[in-house]
Formats: structure tokens, sequence, C-alpha cells
């Protein structure tokens, strides 16, 4: 089965250009610029900066912190408050 070649220009349009992830991505880089200037992470470092509260439009201080980006991007996101496991990549509910 041959894959079909991704289309950039279409999930642009579609997703990433829309004025919602327009303005949250630039409170992501906001933040991002914030700890810079910091001197907290430098460009190239490896390093991202998370939002404690999982939330990107909370760029106060104290909710920011810096991570290795192995650890920020570890596990898949589920609703505030939920514990997951991932069993064979799959997340699942913690019994």
């Amino acid at each position: 089965m041959t894959k079909k070649p991704r289309n950039y220009r279409q999930e642009y349009d579609e997703y990433q250009g829309q004025p919602k992830q327009l303005k949250a991505r630039a409170k992501r880089n906001n933040a991002r610029a914030k700890e810079t200037k910091l001197g907290n992470v430098h460009k190239g470092d490896g390093l991202d900066v998370d939002h404690k509260n999982g939330v990107a439009a909370g760029n106060s201080s104290s909710n920011l912190r810096v991570q290795p980006k192995s650890e920020n991007r570890s596990y898949p996101r589920g609703p505030r408050g939920q514990d997951t496991e991932i069993k064979h990549g799959v997340p699942r509910k913690k019994k």
C-alpha cells in the first residue's frame, strides 16, 4: 500500500492557519521568548518551555517551567485530572 504524500498546504489552511490556532501559537512563542530573555533557554538547546497547568494561555512566570523535550513530549495529554497509562501505544485510564 503506497502512502499518500502529506499535503502541508491543506493542513495549514484547515488547521494551523485558523485564527484560534494562530493565537495559540503566538502565545507559545511568547512563552519561549520570555524564557529566552531570562536566559533559561537558548536556540537548539533541546529544551521546551512547559505550561504547568497545560494551558498555553497562562504565560505567567509561575505557570512556566523549562523541561527537556523528551520529558515534555513523553506522554499523550488527556483531559485535566485524568490519570492515564500507556499500553501498546494507546493511552488508557488507570484502574
